[in-house]
């Protein structure tokens, strides 16, 4: 504009200017309307690209988008890049059962696979955050050895994630306690494998030749769980032993005390009710948030797999890789029974926050995840063990860092559903 008024005020041709002058402002009109059409273009672009975001995000966002996810549901993808979350080496809780590179395996694979669901990523384990939300708490494992192998790994993803000063563990009969100073926060593990008292109860001294349950009785164990503020429970395996499990009426100190052989499902089922009925009386749903872990397969038999293949999960170095493989360790009966006993108590007192985590079908993929021989051997092998490593192969427990890890980012990503 500044520059029209000076060539207007010095030209001698007046009409021209006038006209140059009217065919400008009608330039600077088409060019506001050009603008205008063009800003209103890429509003469009824009909404149309946030609506595509939306939906990219809904369908293969992260773990708690908008649809549905199951995480449970997915692959094992190779990932040496990111994965393992942590070296065995570096963690200072590490237990001898589970520390499979030390006792001499030397393929390491197993270490640097990752779970990919279909419809979502899980969100990568944050170390930091996961002390803050503990700070001033208590995050306490309940079960069987499985469950403590899911502890030992929660352990080393907090030292090595968070960088968290060496802490010892405290040991107080059948709860094992490592406390973060620095957060204030307690870590816990509560041997407790049939969730009620038994015969079985003693940390170190438990493998008897019958097992007996006390069906009525919880209190002995859950005394240790009053006022934790996350319980993470399992208990499978010690079951799945007998078609029958011996259970006991009265005490194990009374002289009239009765006993009475019950079919496994029929007792497991008991025991979960005893279980709810605790739950549903002490557990304080403001404090309290409660995570039942489902079973963990065993890989006893390469048959199962491999119908031309005589041995167990001894030299499997890479995943199943047929989706859905379910084998034969894993009972869905007591899975369903979890899941009724869960639902019962979300109906009889829905303020409770209580889940299921999921990890039995991505487990299942795993034979190669077993410590197999590479562990400590708790007592000496004899000569014919030596001569056959598939006779004293350990396809129960699981090599850390491994297959836990990821059941600890399923309880992360439930624990922070929201991606940030």
């Amino acid at each position: 504009m500044v520059m029209g008024k000076r060539l207007a005020m010095k030209s001698p041709l007046l009409g021209i200017n006038k006209l140059w002058a009217a065919r400008k402002g009608l330039n600077s009109l088409l060019l506001f309307l050009i603008a205008a059409s063009a800003l209103a273009i890429v509003a469009a672009i824009c909404r149309q690209g946030a609506a595509v975001t939306e939906s990219s995000l809904s369908r293969e966002g992260s773990f708690g988008a908008r649809r549905k996810c199951e995480p449970s549901s997915g692959r094992w993808v190779f990932d040496n890049q990111s994965y393992p979350l942590y070296p065995e080496r570096r963690c200072s809780f590490m237990s001898d059962q589970l520390a499979c590179e030390k006792f001499g395996r030397k393929d390491l694979r197993y270490q640097n696979w990752r779970w990919q669901p279909h419809d979502c990523s899980l969100p990568r384990f944050n170390g930091t955050r996961m002390m803050e939300r503990i700070k001033g708490k208590r995050l306490a494992f309940v079960g069987d050895s499985l469950n403590r192998g899911q502890w030992i790994s929660m352990l080393c993803l907090l030292e090595t994630s968070a960088g968290l000063a060496k802490s010892p563990m405290i040991f107080s009969g059948s709860l094992t306690t490592v406390r973060f100073k620095e957060y204030n926060a307690s870590v816990e593990f509560h041997w407790s494998p049939l969730l009620v008292e038994s015969n079985s109860d003693d940390p170190i001294n438990h493998r008897l030749p019958e097992r007996i349950v006390r069906l009525e009785s919880i209190e002995k164990h859950a005394q240790h769980w009053t006022n934790a503020d996350i319980l993470i429970f399992n208990s499978y395996l010690w079951w799945r032993r007998d078609p029958k499990m011996k259970v006991i009426w009265g005490s194990f100190e009374s002289e009239e005390k009765e006993y009475e052989e019950i079919a496994m499902l029929t007792s497991f089922k008991m025991a979960l009710k005893t279980w709810a009925a605790w739950l549903h009386l002490h557990v304080d749903p403001v404090k309290t948030q409660v995570f039942f872990v489902t079973l963990s397969p065993t890989h006893q038999s390469s048959r199962e797999w491999d119908l031309d293949s005589e041995g167990n999960c001894y030299n499997q170095t890479d995943p199943i890789n047929k989706e859905g493989y379910w084998g034969r360790g894993s009972d869905r009966a007591m899975m369903r029974a979890v899941q009724e006993a869960v639902d019962q108590l979300k109906e009889s007192k829905p303020e409770l926050s209580i889940a299921i985590i999921d990890i039995t079908q991505l487990s299942e993929y795993r034979k190669d995840g077993h410590p197999s021989i590479y562990r400590k051997q708790w007592e000496p092998l004899t000569p014919q063990q030596l001569l056959t490593p598939t006779s004293f192969a350990d396809c129960i427990h699981w090599c850390l860092p491994g297959v836990p890890d990821v059941w600890n980012e399923l309880l992360y990503a439930a624990l922070f559903p929201s991606p940030l």
